[in-house]
Formats: C-alpha cells, structure tokens, sequence
C-alpha cells in the first residue's frame, strides 16, 4: 500500500536541495538517507533520498540525480509516496494513517449518525477529517470539516469501523452549513485548500495521508 509522506516545495540554494512538506509522524523512517520514493506525478520518479538535514524549522532533502536549483525547482509540488504494508501500523496506538480513518462511520456521542469519513486534509495548524454526510445528517448536503483533535474526535474504533465526535455547539448545529468551521475562528476556504493529525494537545495522532 502507498501513503504520501511528504511534499517537495521550493528549492533551497543552489546544490539541488528541497524543502518538504512532512506528511508523516516517522520521517526518520520514511524521509531517511536511502529511502526511495514514488512519486506523483509519477513521471518525477522514483526519488532516492541522498541526504536531508533540518534549517530553521524546515526539513531539507537532497535527492540523487538532483544536483542544481534549476532541477529542484523542476520538483516542486511532487508528492512523496512511500511504500508500507498495508497491515502495519504507527508506534503510537493515537496515531493512526490516513487510510485507516477513510471509510469510517463518523457518528456523535449520543450515536446519531453524521455520514462518513471521505478523506484526512492536512492543514499547517492541524488535521482536519472531511465527512460526507450524504444529505442525511440535518439538512447538510456538502462536506463537514471536523478538527481531528482528541477533544472533538474522542475515539476512534477501527474493529467496529466508526468514528466518535463531541462536537462543540455550533460545530454542526448550522444546517445550512456547507462546511463546519474549525475552532478558534479556522476559515474553511483555508481548510478546503489545504491538506498529520493533532490531538488536544497539539500532539500528532495521523501518520500523514495514504
């Protein structure tokens, strides 16, 4: 099974480096010297990952057969994707990949069923799960965009394939909602254009999308 791990953005210097969006709780694991990557598009690849280091704050990697600005630039927005067992799972049992939460029954505390978890975005501030509710839940026919914080997303079954949801009021009262807003004010034009999951204390609980 595939999972991106990780998103080349602009290059850095003039040696082939690229800055990268990381999409996985394990880049020791995935983004590590050696590691070979697909890509998409697939016409990028395969990458083989020469070194990488962190400068201020941002992982910089060095891909072989990349050895000047004019090709890093040539790779910007190139996903990363990795190859894993589909059985595997992260260390951390919060942690789960994104492929594991797509597909899930999302319903309420009380268990009133909200829809379904169609995919994980990934925003710069936290993770966001987008539920198609298929016109089934109050009226809302769009997605609804539900912070994927341990406070709002209590517990997560996979044996019994469902999601659990406390939302706070307002989070999914709004019928006429075509997207539920993050808390603390989040724009849902930022979360829909963009894409690891944060728990309550800002901890990460997603290993990335897959």
């Amino acid at each position: 099974m595939q999972l991106v791990v990780g998103r080349i953005g602009r290059a850095h210097g003039i040696q082939g480096e690229v800055t990268v969006e990381v999409r996985t709780d394990e880049p020791e694991l995935r983004l590590a010297p050696g590691a070979v990557l697909a890509t998409d598009p697939a016409g990028r690849g395969p990458l083989t990952i020469a070194d990488g280091r962190v400068h201020s704050g941002r992982l910089l990697l060095r891909f072989e057969g990349v050895a000047d600005r004019t090709a890093a630039e040539a790779l910007r927005n190139t996903l990363l994707v990795a190859e894993i067992d589909p059985e595997e799972l992260p260390d951390d049992p919060e942690e789960f990949y994104d492929h594991q939460l797509v597909g899930l029954d999302v319903v309420t505390v009380d268990g009133e069923p909200v829809g379904e978890v169609r995919e994980v975005l990934h925003l710069p501030s936290q993770d966001l799960i987008a539920v198609d509710p298929g016109g089934r839940f109050r009226g809302i026919r769009g997605e609804i965009l539900i912070p994927f914080v341990t406070e709002i997303v209590p517990e997560v079954d996979l044996e019994e394939q469902k999601l659990v949801v406390d939302p706070p009021p307002g989070l999914l009262d709004d019928a006429d909602a075509v997207t539920a807003s993050a808390p603390e004010g989040a724009e849902a034009s930022e979360a829909a254009g963009a894409a690891e999951e944060t728990g309550a204390d800002g901890d990460p609980r997603t290993d990335g999308a897959g």
